[in-house]
């Protein structure tokens, strides 16, 4: 796997180019207590239950045990507690979600654009990083207990590179925090490869090879 140091220039670059673009409002404030989508699961609002306000959808990711993966697979997995999975998150500016990490396995550069994250680790262990907007890369190596924020709109990764699994809670200050992948971002979009060769002071091979890897398949 390559180590946390290879993400370096290409997380200083990015940083750059999407810094001035971050999203700095928050959630809208709501002029109710709470908002209940109309017909929510054919329940009229006036009669929702303490049900409406629970999720139970980290149950099953609580159970620690992870098959260790293949070589050279990055088998990350997150379950998300959004205002698409958790309605009742609709207006209240928090959201959560599971990170899962299998041994040697990356969260790769993202950013939130709505929200910063805040990460607690469960289990396990994990190296985390993010750029700034002048270019400075924050890295730390976090145990069991440990938390790290990552400010809003800034790129970061998290990264198990040890040999046990690791589990982590990241809490976000908005019910829809977003996600922008970087790697899918920039070589998964149909940006143009001539541009992404200069941009990246590399081959046209080179970017072929990247798009052909994290471009999603067409939906049938």
């Amino acid at each position: 796997m390559a180590s946390i140091n290879s993400y370096s220039l290409v997380l200083v670059v990015v940083a750059l180019v999407t810094a001035p673009h971050a999203m700095v409002a928050g959630d809208p404030d709501i002029l109710t207590d709470f908002v209940v989508p109309d017909n929510f699961y054919g329940i009229a609002p006036m009669n929702i239950t303490g049900d409406f306000f629970t999720y139970t959808g980290f149950r099953a990711t609580m159970n620690m045990t992870m098959p260790m993966p293949m070589p050279g697979a990055q088998n990350f997995t997150v379950t998300k507690a959004s205002m698409t999975e958790f309605p009742a998150l609709n207006g209240q500016s928090v959201s959560y979600a599971m990170l899962k990490f299998p041994s040697e396995s990356i969260n790769p550069p993202h950013t939130h654009p709505r929200a910063a994250e805040l990460l607690l680790v469960l289990h396990g262990a994990l190296s985390v990083g993010f750029v700034d907007t002048a270019g400075k890369l924050y890295t730390q190596d976090l145990a069991v207990g440990d938390m790290f924020i990552f400010p809003k709109g800034l790129v970061h990764y998290q990264s198990n590179p040890g040999q046990s699994p690791a589990v982590a809670l990241s809490a976000f200050g908005s019910a829809a925090a977003g996600t922008v992948s970087v790697p899918v971002t920039v070589f998964g979009t149909g940006v143009d490869d001539a541009v992404l060769a200069k941009s990246f002071k590399t081959d046209l091979p080179t970017v072929q090879k990247l798009k052909a890897a994290l471009t999603p398949p067409p939906k049938k």
